[in-house]
């Protein structure tokens, strides 16, 4: 059998362990909570509101309508650090269940990045929001978000495979990624303007840095109302395949060594 065909058809076989690894994910973060699914909604909105009162005295005069400009941004940044670092602790924390009978190991980091973006889809009623009280213009474009979603989805599927990969053989990853995933928030224009930065600063960001990627197609779409031009567009869509390629195949020379350290 062709292996991509045998992998289509393994990964069939098991959607319903994978649908109930999201399943049940999403109901364990709002378990035994009045407001349920509506912090979704009201978490990015208050985060949000603390960090323009910080950041808008800094960066208010350089950027127009400073709440949404940062939304854009901080989501799409929380929604790559949330999801990796629950897929990078998704094999580990299932190891029991790995000794005990076959499961396609991937799945446990695919549910993770699946029910993180879940949750992500889910804020965009906090942009929306955001969007009506600062009386942001609605452009057609904004129908156009789902393309830059599945890419950093796809992004964030590759590295959290990476990430799950290492964490087994090498425990202090995860503090070696947090610390990481610090400076990359910074390194990214997130809550300030690109062209704020040295020249050399602005070429190694837009050359290096992923997330730039997709945070340029994002506010071009929502922040502009114009469509990103084709370096962004595609550069996002080349890396996140590549990530997505090779974790994939890091994961899968490893996985068979799993379970003589989980």
């Amino acid at each position: 059998m062709n292996p991509w065909k045998y992998r289509i058809t393994t990964f069939w076989k098991y959607k319903d362990l994978m649908y109930q690894l999201v399943s049940r994910d999403i109901k364990l973060k709002y378990r035994r909570s009045f407001l349920g699914y509506f912090w979704s909604v009201l978490n990015p909105l208050f985060v949000m509101a603390i960090m323009t009162i910080v950041f808008s005295t800094m960066f208010s005069r350089s950027i127009k309508n400073f709440p949404v400009y940062l939304f854009t941004g901080k989501m799409l940044f929380d929604f790559l650090s949330t999801s990796t670092n629950q897929a990078m602790f998704s094999v580990i924390s299932n190891g029991a269940l790995l000794k005990k009978t076959y499961v396609p190991k991937y799945i446990f980091a695919l549910s993770k990045v699946t029910s993180c973006m879940v949750d992500f889809v889910l804020s965009f009623g906090a942009l929306l929001i955001v969007i009506i009280i600062t009386g942001a213009k609605l452009n057609w474009t904004f129908l156009l978000f789902p393309t830059v979603v599945i890419q950093i989805y796809i992004f964030c599927c590759g590295l959290g495979f990476m990430l799950a990969a290492m964490n087994v053989f090498f425990r202090d990853v995860q503090y070696i990624y947090n610390a990481a995933t610090t400076a990359w928030m910074y390194l990214t224009p997130i809550f300030y303007p690109i062209e704020s930065l040295p020249q050399i600063l602005q070429i190694l960001i837009k050359g290096f840095n992923p997330l730039y990627y997709y945070i340029a197609q994002f506010r071009d779409l929502i922040y502009y109302g114009r469509l990103p031009g084709p370096r962004v567009l595609w550069g996002g869509w080349i890396i996140a395949f590549v990530m997505l390629a090779v974790g994939l195949l890091f994961f899968k020379k490893k996985q068979d060594e799993f379970i003589l350290y989980i």
